[in-house]
């Protein structure tokens, strides 16, 4: 074998190092041991890091869910009894000294702007679905940077864009204004996800990437859980205030994520960045007395050069080009009722309470979380998901069968969401083991996008069902949609038990991709 001292570039390197592979059989061998700093324990600074990159999703999940309480259409009053007002009237109907708001005007972007008596219902849904708009572009876009660019910068300028855009949303004069700037919050809360899944996995070692992927979706429960906590302490105040009091602090955080947080270690070295890699993997975060970090050693493991770009590799490999697109499906169909479900409580959909059904969804996202974070490493992918996606999809389609029994509804609704959201957390999981570490990001971004998709097309759908018996023609479409998606999955790779791969090549020795 050439000697150690061999450059990294060098013209001859393929015949001086012909079973370089062999000696250092991946690059996940390579860097492995300097993870295990605690006998076999997840070390306090890895756990930090974890922590601190989670946050995220907490403001991501306050952003994504914001209209819920913003946007809601206000309950109301008759102000005199000698009219023909009465709660079954229709208030573009009646003069405006026959009713009132049971609120100030301000306390909703319905009432402020009158929205309520426009022609089209669907504008009203507009600033919801311009946000999963903003996201399902960021998602394409920021998405496939986050492999060029890097994990932890993908994640700052995500955070940053959606924080700027939320506070210049407290400033807005109009509906159009309001949803362009939702669309490019949702723009920047794209990146934020996938960037948080896949740098907290690769930040440790193997035996606790299935678990640290989870902390992330509890962070985003905690956000989801704050929301309509703030939003009742608010309620006597503009909207306004509501989203002030949710982006400031994310600012904040994004100070915290620039100098707080290092790169991914896998990432760097998949990219051919030695020096960083080796910068990182020289800090108090992975020092092993048991371990010598080799510069060298990273330089040959790195020599081969990166993978191709996801466009590439897509042409290349049908398989991979397969697997994406049924990820991408029922992910679509997931999204439909995880997004679907809460965002049709600020309509009055369903609902004994906007606060109560809001917080008792966002108290859901918690076992879902645990059973997650416990089962990840037990559960079949494949079989679990398309259990999970059928009990979504059957019980959002009797929630509305069952409107006039509103506890029954709720409760159809709540496991709706329950088994959507579970499903969720598994499918991005299940997305980040089936794909290696050089198209990671771009494919768990994709897949993401793709369940916004379904949050773009749930509001627009539901909104246009307009009287009741269209509504259930829409949320049974919905649920349709989501167990046939769901059900996809089966034709996907089984990768319980599977480590991540970081080259194709690992992918093809495990038998998940067969083309040549």
């Amino acid at each position: 074998m050439a000697n150690s001292t061999t450059p990294l570039l060098s013209n001859h390197q393929d015949q001086e190092f012909p079973y370089l592979n062999d000696h250092f059989s991946s690059l996940e061998q390579t860097i492995e041991p300097f993870f295990d700093t605690c006998n076999g324990k997840i070390a306090w600074p890895q756990v930090l890091q974890v922590i601190l990159v989670s946050l995220a999703c907490f403001f991501e999940a306050q952003q994504t869910f914001i209209t819920i309480f913003t946007d809601a259409i206000p309950s109301w009053h008759c102000v005199s009894t000698n009219t023909s007002c009465n709660s079954m009237s229709n208030v573009c109907q009646l003069s405006l000294t026959e009713w009132d708001w049971d609120k100030p005007i301000y306390t909703s972007i319905v009432s402020e702007w009158s929205l309520h008596c426009f022609t089209s219902s669907i504008l009203q849904g507009l600033p919801a679905s311009s946000f999963f708009m903003g996201c399902l572009l960021g998602g394409l876009v920021l998405g496939v940077l986050g492999d060029s660019i890097g994990r932890k910068t993908m994640l700052f300028f995500g955070c940053l864009i959606m924080s700027v855009a939320s506070i210049f949303i407290a400033f807005c004069n109009n509906v159009w204004m309001y949803s362009a700037l939702r669309f490019v919050s949702g723009y920047g809360r794209a990146a934020i996800g996938s960037s948080v899944l896949v740098l907290c996995s690769e930040s440790v070692g193997k035996r606790y990437q299935g678990k640290v992927g989870t902390i992330g979706f509890f962070m985003s429960t905690f956000g989801f859980v704050s929301l309509p906590c703030l939003a009742y302490f608010s309620k006597d105040y503009s909207w306004r205030v509501l989203y002030l009091s949710t982006s400031l602090p994310a600012i904040v955080y994004c100070l915290l994520i620039q100098f707080c947080v290092y790169e991914s270690p896998r990432w760097l070295l998949s990219k051919g960045k030695v020096i960083e890699a080796y910068a990182v993997l020289s800090t108090s975060h992975f020092k092993n007395e048991r371990s010598n970090l080799d510069h060298n050693k990273l330089s040959f493991t790195t020599m081969r050069g990166s993978d191709p770009p996801l466009i590439k590799i897509l042409l290349r490999k049908k398989s991979i080009l397969g697997q994406l697109l049924l990820a991408v499906v029922a992910g679509f169909g997931i999204g439909l009722m995880y997004y679907g479900m809460p965002l049709g409580l600020g309509n009055g959909n369903f609902s004994l309470n906007l606060y109560l059904s809001t917080g008792l969804n966002a108290l859901l996202e918690l076992p879902s979380f645990l059973i997650v974070f416990f089962l990840v490493e037990k559960c079949k992918r494949r079989s679990t998901l398309v259990g999970l996606s059928v009990v979504s999809g059957v019980c959002g389609m009797l929630c509305m069968i069952a409107s006039e029994r509103k506890v029954l509804q709720m409760v159809l609704e709540l496991t709706s969401f329950f088994s959507a959201c579970t499903a969720f957390d598994l499918l991005l999981i299940y997305t980040s083991e089936l794909f290696h570490t050089s198209i990671r990001n771009a494919a768990v971004s994709i897949v993401w996008q793709a369940v916004v998709l379904g949050g773009v097309v749930s509001p627009v759908l539901v909104d246009a069902g307009g009287d009741s018996n269209n509504k259930i023609l829409a949320y049974l479409v919905l649920g349709i949609i989501t167990a046939i998606a769901g059900c996809l999955v089966v034709f996907l790779p089984e990768t319980k038990g599977l480590e991540i791969c970081n080259k194709i090549e690992e992918l093809e020795q495990k038998g998940c991709i067969n083309d040549v």
